[in-house]
């Protein structure tokens, strides 16, 4: 079992940055792929990004660029750095964790945390 708890969201002006931060419990975070989805109010959850342990990254396009993921094995965690924030970032973040080889659908991952609000303000 893995539990996840995500800090670090919070409102900010159009431009500016947040860092997002997982900490998981666990002995195995190391061999976990870890990802970040994101929800805004009457749509569906969607991928943002993610890390397998091996350090290899994927991004959705609508963040290319603008967004990075990261992770310290030595800590269980997991980031995600947004600069250039953009009103339409707006939404829950929620961060997810998992085995196995996909790692942008919400269905490759087995065990989530329960959201931080990040609200862009224009």
């Amino acid at each position: 079992q893995v539990q996840l708890v995500e800090s670090g969201g919070g409102l900010v002006q159009a431009g500016g940055s947040l860092r997002l931060s997982c900490a998981a419990s666990g002995r195995t975070f190391g061999s976990l792929k870890m990802g970040w989805f994101r929800q805004a109010p009457g749509k569906e959850r969607e991928f943002v990004a993610s890390i397998r342990w091996t350090g290899g990254t994927q991004y959705a396009d609508s963040v290319k660029g603008r967004f990075t993921i990261s992770r310290d094995n030595a800590k269980n965690t997991v980031y995600l750095q947004m600069d250039g924030l953009k009103p339409e970032d707006t939404a829950g973040y929620y961060c997810a964790a998992g085995y196995g080889l996909g790692a942008v659908k919400t269905s490759d991952f087995g065990f989530w945390g329960q959201g931080t609000q990040v609200t862009v303000s224009s």
